[in-house]
């Protein structure tokens, strides 16, 4: 009987329930390969050479390297690295640092302002001397141009007084000396065609100056040939006050490069009380050091 009917539990009481079991489908034992399933196809990779030789197909072949005939190839030799390094491009680091030096180098240039120009156009006075253009380096004469001073006026009309401090001349040990004298000498030219208006005098003040401070030979020789015409024929009086023996020699020397005219007006004055009887001082300027 158990093997034709299945127990069947209704409630909380057993009864026996006869069921045939035909009612039941079979379960299949065995796959039916003759029903109409999908059929999946499997492909076949190609056969790849990765070996490190010169055999057909190989990724080191002619075929695949433009490379010499021969490559020599230790794999053992090679050096891998740990998993600890880190695999850094050098060739980018150098392109950070050379890109930081040039960040840099241009921080480091101050930018030009406009400001900047303009003062540094206030240190060069371009001047016309001899129907000539000249530039005057006036940052390099700074401390030097109380060398010429005006001193007012004496007589009727504009005649000027001009003062000229031999003692604030540059120090002939300085290495730019030449260079400072060529532009005190344009200073000093271009200075006096605007002082000057009519007739005038200078008074050239040689007290208190060292050997080391006298202009030379060449310099004072130049000085009178680059005067315009006007200013020398208008030059009515060159007053030495405080000549020294040197200071002599060199217009005794000069006397042949120099006309006549010129020598005529040449006067010496060996102190300040007879300069006084002279000229009005009321507004020419003497160094503390002349005085003394």
């Amino acid at each position: 009987m158990c093997d034709f009917f299945n127990d069947v539990v209704v409630g909380s009481s057993l009864k026996w329930v006869v069921v045939p079991k035909a009612i039941f489908p079979k379960p299949p034992n065995s796959l039916d390969l003759n029903a109409a399933h999908p059929r999946r196809i499997k492909l076949t990779a190609p056969n790849i050479n990765l070996s490190l030789d010169e055999s057909e197909g190989s990724i080191l072949s002619d075929d695949n390297l433009d490379t010499p005939d021969e490559i020599d190839i230790n794999v053992d030799d090679l050096d891998t690295p740990d998993e600890a390094d880190s695999f850094e491009y050098t060739g980018q680091e150098e392109q950070n640092v050379a890109k930081d030096a040039s960040q840099e180098e241009s921080e480091s240039i101050p930018e030009y302002t406009a400001e900047e120009e303009r003062e540094d156009n206030r240190l060069w006075r371009t001047v016309v001397i001899g129907e000539q253009e000249q530039r005057i380096d006036m940052k390099v004469i700074e401390p030097y141009k109380k060398v010429i001073s005006h001193g007012g006026y004496y007589g009727d009309g504009l005649n000027a007084i001009i003062v000229f401090a031999a003692c604030f001349l540059p120090d002939s040990s300085r290495t730019d000396y030449n260079y400072v004298m060529e532009n005190l000498f344009l200073y000093v030219i271009s200075t006096l065609e605007l002082m000057v208006a009519e007739d005038y005098m200078i008074v050239y003040l040689n007290g208190a100056t060292p050997r080391r401070r006298m202009p030379g030979l060449g310099w004072m020789k130049k000085c009178y040939q680059m005067i315009d015409r006007r200013l020398r024929k208008n030059l009515k009086s060159f007053i030495i006050v405080h000549p020294s023996w040197f200071i002599r020699t060199i217009l005794t020397v000069t006397r042949p490069f120099i006309s006549s005219k010129f020598s005529s007006k040449i006067q010496y004055v060996n102190t300040l009380a007879e300069l006084r009887e002279m000229i009005p001082m009321e507004y020419v300027h003497i160094p503390d050091s002349i005085v003394k």
